[in-house]
């Protein structure tokens, strides 16, 4: 992977676990889990797991739903 791109999608993975870990809104905890992935996603992909990166990209936005739902719920 070009160099650079490692630096961007590390921070971006970076920001996304820091943000994850900071933050005490649930929503706003869901975004943060997303883009820890979106940011880790490309390292996968890099060293060759395909089959991995593409369950990970299925299961990721399925299970956010479910935990929506689940947020929600314990919000009422």
């Amino acid at each position: 992977m070009i160099f650079a791109l490692e630096i961007v999608f590390g921070l971006i993975a970076l920001a996304g676990a820091l943000s994850a870990a900071l933050l005490k809104d649930p929503y706003a905890k869901l975004i943060a889990l997303g883009i820890l992935v979106s940011g880790a996603l490309p390292f996968i992909v890099d060293r060759g797991y395909l089959d991995v990166a593409i369950v990970a990209s299925l299961i990721a936005p399925i299970s956010t739903i479910f935990v929506l739902m689940a947020v929600r719920r314990a919000e009422q």
